[in-house]
């Protein structure tokens, strides 16, 4: 009988059934949203989609944790870290300083970041060039504003956030010089309405197109375009589907993609520390698939100059101080 098993035990050997590689049902892998939620229909969002791509493509278990305020980050990190998950990713820049000191106390747990650059040596930063997709939707706002004055709502001011607003305002200074940009810091991403407020004053004030990158507090901006018949600027993901007749477009930042290929490196085991950056070459940045509000005039226009950004012919700034070398000290409002 021994003898039978064991030959058995061979054949099924020999046949690669009996061998169950490592899969990446094996690994776990969760995020930390910053303040602006899960449903900000922005970033958060679309970085849980990428989550539940992995899950679905690569089998691996996912979950996340909201964090209400900023005081939530550190014991959402602690928490994630034990329950032995393989990888912990934080979903904003905002948590910087407490994923450090999470890094430093867990130096064997894999831990990412998107927004930021590696904070440890047990960390992958995730990046993208934002100034490139703003640049686009600059251009549309400044080719297609019919009272030549436009809007700009910033979530939180940082360098991070400024690649957003130099690259918008390059754009719009590139198709119209004389474009008058009004602006608007809410310092929180989770404002709607403060965002909304903020945008009927600038529409009050004569602006008809206005562009935010402010995650959840833009669903303010979208909703005061909705109401008051003018247009809104989405960003993160094509925001349109939220008010068809009211997002002109949207500069769209692949945070999916980033956080799935985090998961899909580590089940491959190529997942390093460092930075990546992805940018309009990779795919990682771009204008919104939904033009149907552009006309065929700025359309083509805006397809030239992402030609040009592709090809390096423009290359557009991406900090206040390369913004200011070509346009001056005070052409941005936020430093």
């Amino acid at each position: 009988m021994k003898k039978i098993l064991c030959f058995a035990l061979a054949l099924v050997l020999a046949l690669g059934l009996a061998t169950v590689p490592a899969s990446a049902e094996n690994f776990k892998v969760a995020m930390v949203t910053d303040t602006g939620g899960i449903n900000d229909q922005s970033f958060n969002a679309l970085a849980w989609q990428g989550l539940q791509r992995a899950k679905e493509e690569l089998g691996v278990e996912v979950s996340y944790l909201e964090s209400v305020t900023e005081a939530d980050y550190a014991t959402n990190l602690e928490t994630l870290y034990d329950e032995g998950n393989d990888l912990i990713i934080c979903i904003g820049w905002m948590m910087a300083d407490a994923l450090k000191e999470a890094c430093a106390a867990h130096p064997e747990q894999k831990y990412a970041i998107i927004d930021n650059g590696s904070v440890a040596d047990n960390c992958t930063g995730v990046n993208f060039a934002t100034e490139q997709c703003s640049y686009l939707v600059g251009l549309v706002a400044g080719y297609m504003t019919k009272t030549n004055n436009v809007g700009f709502v910033i979530g939180m001011v940082s360098p991070l956030m400024n690649t957003f607003g130099v690259g918008y305002y390059a754009g719009v200074k590139a198709a119209n010089p004389d474009c008058t940009i009004q602006h608007y810091n809410a310092n929180s991403y989770g404002d709607a309405a403060g965002g909304k407020a903020a945008t009927i004053n600038m529409y009050a004030q004569g602006a008809d197109i206005v562009y935010h990158a402010a995650g959840g507090t833009g669903m303010g901006v979208i909703e005061a375009a909705a109401e008051q018949g003018k247009f809104a600027i989405g960003v993160d993901q094509d925001q349109n589907y939220l008010a068809p007749e009211a997002v002109l477009t949207s500069a769209v930042k692949r945070v999916d993609n980033g956080v799935y290929n985090l998961c899909k490196a580590l089940t491959e085991g190529t997942l390093e520390a460092g930075e990546v950056v992805y940018d309009i070459v990779s795919g990682g940045v771009d204008i919104a698939e939904t033009t149907t509000l552009i006309d065929a005039d700025t359309l083509a226009k805006v397809e030239d100059a992402k030609a040009k950004i592709l090809s390096g012919e423009i290359v557009v700034p991406a900090t206040v101080e390369a913004f200011a070398a070509i346009y001056g000290e005070d052409a941005y409002p936020f430093k």
